[in-house]
């Protein structure tokens, strides 16, 4: 846009009936405004589309919350692929990336950290300090990278299933994520762990298997309240003498949680992120948990027990080998299998009924 242009259009708009000294000013003003975009053009368009550069080519997307940087948390998991256009492809990338690299984690209640759900806090925490975190920090982190990347993200809150009580939590207690693409909707969560953990971006049709590695996964809908579930392989577990899992050769399809579509809010979730956190019934503050997805499988150290679940590794059986740790083992565990090396002391924490798997 030419300087002249924006005066006509300045000038139409006031008339002659402006003081003077205005027209000095609005001269001053598209003066400056049109140095900007013709010089700095490109850096406008940054700012105004993060994920595309001038030409459309693909852009490392601007961050507008201090130093966060997308480049940076793909580093962080390890992401080498392409993003220059928000598809399901490129989503499904980054989500198994993701979850093979963050862990879903509770150790800071058992290090005398307290967890925040500020977005720069758990940006600092995942991406600089290398650690996980559990669903309102791993979603949450990841909803802004797939925001910055142009996708359509809703946050959503769910109430997670007990087997061991046969039913859903009181309250919300889980933040999931819905990607709309295509005008499909698909629900994408990165913070559940464990043997649970979906591991593609779930379509959200009602009654339709969808098979993963993991298992097969669906979506049962009634009355606008949609729920989870997962249909379990049987286990060969070597060592059953340390299995205390529920159910393990009874159980074959397991409840995972039920959620409604309606918006949620990071700032809905603090109360209960406080709550799981400082109640002294609550699983989180009752277990010390790290769980991370890998090629093939699942880990995770419960309290003193490392579970590694190796999935469909022969006629349609998960192999699951268990062992107890010492506790001169936790640290080089914690380092060697999660990725993981903790600032303060770690007092791991078993004394929960409740089962994880």
């Amino acid at each position: 846009m030419r300087v002249e242009s924006v005066l006509l259009v300045l000038f139409a708009h006031y008339g002659s009936c402006a003081p003077p000294f205005s027209f000095f000013f609005l001269f001053f003003f598209s003066f400056s405004f049109c140095n900007l975009t013709e010089a700095g053009g490109s850096k406008l368009r940054e700012k105004t589309f993060p994920w595309k550069a001038a030409g459309g080519q693909s852009l490392t997307p601007a961050c507008t919350r201090g130093s966060m940087d997308i480049k940076e948390y793909f580093a962080r998991i390890s992401y080498r692929g392409s993003y220059d256009k928000p598809d399901l492809e490129t989503l499904t990338e980054i989500f198994q990336h993701h979850i093979q690299a963050v862990p879903f984690e509770n150790l800071s209640i058992h290090c005398g950290e307290s967890i925040e759900l500020d977005l720069a806090a758990t940006y600092d925490k995942i991406v600089k300090r290398k650690r996980g975190g559990w669903c309102m920090e791993n979603n949450h982190l990841l909803s802004w990278a797939l925001k910055t990347l142009g996708y359509d993200v809703t946050l959503l809150g769910s109430k997670v299933y007990v087997p061991e009580y046969d039913a859903y939590a009181d309250d919300i207690d889980h933040l999931l994520l819905k990607v709309v693409l295509c005008d499909k909707s698909y629900i994408v969560d990165s913070g559940f762990g464990m043997a649970y953990q979906m591991w593609q971006p779930m379509e959200l049709i009602s009654g339709k298997d969808q098979p993963q590695t993991p298992g097969i996964f669906r979506f049962l809908e009634e009355d606008g309240t949609w729920y989870l579930e997962k249909v379990k392989r049987k286990q060969c577990v070597p060592n059953q003498s340390v299995s205390t899992s529920h159910n393990v050769d009874k159980e074959v399809c397991r409840r995972v949680y039920l959620f409604t579509l309606q918006p949620r809010d990071i700032e809905e979730f603090r109360a209960r992120n406080l709550h799981l956190q400082t109640a002294p019934d609550s699983l989180f503050v009752t277990k010390s948990i790290c769980s991370l997805q890998t090629a093939d499988g699942v880990r995770a150290l419960v309290g003193w027990k490392l579970t590694e679940i190796k999935y469909n590794y022969k006629d349609n059986m998960d192999l699951v080998e268990i062992r107890i740790l010492a506790d001169e083992e936790m640290e080089k565990t914690l380092k060697e299998k999660f990725s993981i090396t903790l600032d303060k002391k770690f007092v791991p924490i078993n004394t929960s009924r409740l089962s994880l798997f």
